[in-house]
């Protein structure tokens, strides 16, 4: 049975999955679940993942959601090269470090702080809170130095000399923020070098899982709450 991924590419472990799902030629049905049209809601989608979010897996009657369990579940089922989990368990719990630090840090902050600044105003048509705002972009700035100068300080990729899952997922998140204004890359020149690397690898996938994220992005001079998205 053909694997099926629900996602939607304005979300970054969608974008996350979809760039690993093509890079490693894996067949997938893509079933697109348009998160702006709320279809994330419907009774439909509802059944599928109870928790009303995406990305969602389906595989031979099985069902997973959570984007870090579903890549797991991937590299133990499908053919993938041993370099984006490892198979050596020092090498492979390197790569569950990052992941497991991520969901308190770089997703937790790239997440709130496009929330507070982009998406919120957008979907409510309210003006961002500036104090809010500062003080999250803060925090996610703080977090991103930390990428900068200790998962990068002596290595080409996060976990070590070859690109892994992780990188992948980080990228992504640290793609998000450009919604709300915010470059990662601005005076971070490791982390600069590092995206330049995770998205050459993963060419031309990388590229086209953003092209919406950076259709907005070079649309977005009317206020946040004043954007249409074009679909």
């Amino acid at each position: 049975m053909t694997l099926k991924l629900h996602y939607d590419l304005l979300s970054q472990p969608s974008r996350a999955l979809y760039i690993f799902l093509k890079k490693c030629a894996i067949p997938f049905e893509e079933k697109i679940v348009n998160l702006k049209n709320l279809e994330q809601y419907t009774p439909e989608f509802e059944r599928i993942n109870p928790f009303k979010r995406v990305p969602v897996m389906e595989h031979d009657g099985f069902s997973l959601s959570e984007s870090v369990a579903i890549a797991r579940y991937i590299c133990r089922e499908f053919k993938v090269d041993d370099h984006w989990y490892p198979s050596d368990s020092k090498k492979q719990a390197k790569v569950d470090e990052y992941l497991e630090w991520q969901h308190l840090n770089t997703r937790r902050h790239c997440l709130a702080y496009t929330l507070a600044k982009f998406l919120n105003p957008l979907m409510g048509g309210k003006p961002p809170k500036p104090e809010k705002v500062a003080e999250l972009e803060s925090c996610m700035s703080d977090c991103i130095d930390i990428i900068e100068n200790v998962w990068l300080k002596d290595k080409p990729f996060l976990t070590g000399d070859t690109i892994s899952v992780a990188d992948i997922f980080c990228a992504c998140e640290l793609e998000q923020p450009r919604l709300g204004g915010y470059e990662a890359r601005k005076g971070r020149p490791q982390l600069t070098a590092w995206m330049e690397r995770v998205a050459a690898e993963t060419s031309p996938h990388y590229q086209d899982a953003h092209k919406f994220l950076n259709q907005i992005t070079a649309e977005q001079s009317p206020p946040p709450q004043s954007f249409t998205f074009k679909l």
